[in-house]
């Protein structure tokens, strides 16, 4: 049973997502908050699964929310966005989040979107996240890092980074590379653990500030 907890400061969506997960046997909804404080205190006391995460709140917003939630490990989160809030996503990914949906998502979207980050994974919309790359890294108000971090990888690893930078799936960088998907999901588990980082969502971030991967291009 994957337990989650939903944060937004409009109780007719919280009512929404509650509606649209409770109907889903492997989802429970444990809690719900309705400000960023609210969620720091009912991840800490319920260790959710999953935190699904606005971010423009009263008292505490999202962005922050997220960064204790996952400083102090007790949840994964999910961002809730629309494209005026770029900029915060964008904080909140750097955050820690596993990743972002749109408020106007499909209900199986944000479904599968919520399973997927309960088992580990991340959740990278290709398009949105070039959006984001594309204002924040390639205008360069975002921060830029050292490309030397990415010297302890192989020359097929940093292949690998880059499609995932693309928002390819697996089996895609497999196909794309000729390589078997289990072969992709090696290179994937070494590109994470050689550079530190929690997930595909932060390997998509790092790909961009470092350069190796350039807004725009598909």
């Amino acid at each position: 049973m994957i337990r989650v907890v939903v944060v937004d400061d409009q109780e007719l969506m919280r009512v929404g997502f509650r509606m649209v997960l409770g109907a889903q046997a492997d989802i429970d909804v444990v809690g719900e908050a309705g400000d960023g404080a609210q969620a720091i205190e009912l991840a800490e006391r319920l260790r959710p699964d999953v935190v699904l995460m606005d971010v423009r709140m009263p008292v505490l917003d999202g962005v922050e929310a997220t960064k204790r939630i996952v400083a102090a490990g007790t949840a994964r989160v999910l961002v809730m966005t629309t494209f005026d809030l770029d900029e915060y996503v964008y904080a909140a990914l750097q955050g820690g989040a596993s990743g972002f949906l749109l408020k106007d998502t499909q209900p199986d979207h944000l479904v599968s979107a919520l399973r997927a980050v309960a088992s580990g994974d991340a959740v990278v919309s290709p398009s949105v996240t070039r959006r984001l790359l594309d204002r924040f890294v390639g205008t360069g108000s975002g921060p830029m890092r050292d490309t030397a971090e990415l010297d302890v990888l192989t020359d097929r690893e940093r292949e690998v980074l880059v499609l995932i930078a693309k928002g390819m799936s697996n089996l895609e960088i497999a196909e794309a590379l000729f390589l078997s998907e289990a072969t992709v999901k090696t290179h994937v588990g070494r590109i994470l653990a050689k550079l530190e980082l929690r997930d595909r969502v932060q390997a998509v971030v790092l790909a961009y500030e470092t350069g190796l991967a350039r807004p725009g291009l598909a």
